[in-house]
């Protein structure tokens, strides 16, 4: 390394990505937006931001609703997320617009949005038939945006959306993807899956047991069903309230329904080496804006809680934030009562701590140790 700078900075290799300037009509000026921290009034309301680099904003497009094909005509860096961003130019208006670009995907490839449909064009290059399993070969693309309920199971989505007609609002970061698991109806009628409210009501029993046989009897009941492009319907023409929606796996291992009208886009977001990056020296924090984080054991007592004294103390006390609250556990915000529907199946949380039955036998064999130091000690 030729300076102190370059010796710590580790950055992922980006080659593929365009040199020069963004786009200018898809862009505007990142002015006034809540600079340094501060709010409508002038108060800081978010520490430690200020400073950095004149940035423009890009727009995207996370909803995708034109249909026809778009040609990539080059991968760009936005210093407004983590994700890299592609151009696109559509192949009939020559309209230009930005999507998040997929892990792979290169300057000169082709996509296409199929939220508004299948193209004639395409049914008839599969003779007429609808099958499911052949329009996906032809549309279950990277890069592509399909509603889910058109993608195959297993298959890995970014850019997922929550709502028919809506934008993509989950899996937008670097490197993040979801996978599509299936129909959450079938998945419950085997006991893989139920919502959060059944395990709430069954008071702590096993989760995932089989879902009795009369309500899975009582549900079928309804009317028998076909089989129209892949997709279950009833006679009547409306969709069972369970075939309503896909079962959807995202990055932290929380699995939720999601409407298969809802949009996602084949393959996983770009940059997922993001993670891996080091800055190498403070200055680079703060061209991205970033300002310096003070331990509040630096700080005086008027500052903070943990201010003050004499050498390095905290003045025996619980680690508080800047505000007081407790900032090491104890202070729970979650609403027990406030249980999200739409959930099937929690994230794992707590996996790198120790269970209590763990720690209380860790306890026990120190107060042995400490009692056999002691007996040996009195002879």
């Amino acid at each position: 390394p030729r300076t102190p700078g370059i010796r710590h900075l580790k950055r992922p290799i980006n080659d593929h990505l365009h040199r020069g300037r963004a786009y200018l009509p898809l862009t505007f000026a990142r002015k006034g937006q809540h600079l340094g921290g501060r709010n409508n009034s002038g108060r800081i309301t978010v520490r430690h931001r200020g400073g950095g680099a004149k940035r423009r904003i890009r727009i995207i497009d996370f909803h995708r609703n034109a249909p026809g094909r778009h040609t990539v005509e080059r991968i760009e860096y936005d210093p407004g997320r983590t994700a890299h961003i592609a151009l696109l130019t559509n192949n009939e208006t020559g309209e230009k617009s930005y999507i998040i670009a997929a892990q792979g995907m290169r300057a000169g490839e082709t996509v296409e949005s199929f939220r508004a449909g299948i193209p004639d064009k395409l049914i008839e290059s599969l003779g007429g038939s609808t099958d499911a399993g052949m329009v996906a070969a032809k549309t279950a693309w990277r890069g592509n945006c399909l509603p889910l309920r058109m993608v195959p199971t297993g298959t890995l989505v970014y850019n997922v959306g929550l709502k028919k007609g809506g934008k993509a609002q989950l899996c937008r970061s670097a490197g993040t993807f979801a996978m599509v698991i299936g129909s959450p109806g079938n998945a419950e009628k085997r006991g893989e899956l139920k919502t959060l409210g059944e395990k709430e009501e069954e008071g702590g029993q096993q989760q995932g047991q089989e879902a009795s046989r009369e309500e899975v009897r009582e549900r079928d009941a309804g009317g028998k069903e076909e089989d129209e492009g892949g997709t279950k319907k009833k006679k009547n023409g409306k969709l069972n309230g369970y075939d309503l929606y896909v079962a959807v796996r995202l990055k932290s291992g929380e699995v939720r329904k999601i409407h298969r009208d809802a949009c996602a886009t084949i393959g996983t977001a770009s940059n997922s080496n993001y993670n891996r990056r080091q800055l190498g020296k403070a200055g680079r924090s703060r061209w991205l804006g970033i300002r310096p984080t003070v331990r509040g054991v630096a700080m005086n007592a008027s500052d903070h809680p943990h201010g003050g004294g004499r050498g390095k103390s905290k003045g025996n006390v619980q680690p508080v934030s800047i505000w007081g609250t407790l900032a090491k556990g104890g202070y729970k915000t979650r609403k027990k009562r406030n249980v999200n529907q739409f959930v099937m199946e929690a994230r794992p949380r707590n996996i790198n701590q120790p269970s209590k039955k763990a720690a209380g036998k860790k306890e026990q064999k120190k107060a042995k140790a400490k009692g056999k130091a002691k007996g040996k000690g009195k002879n």
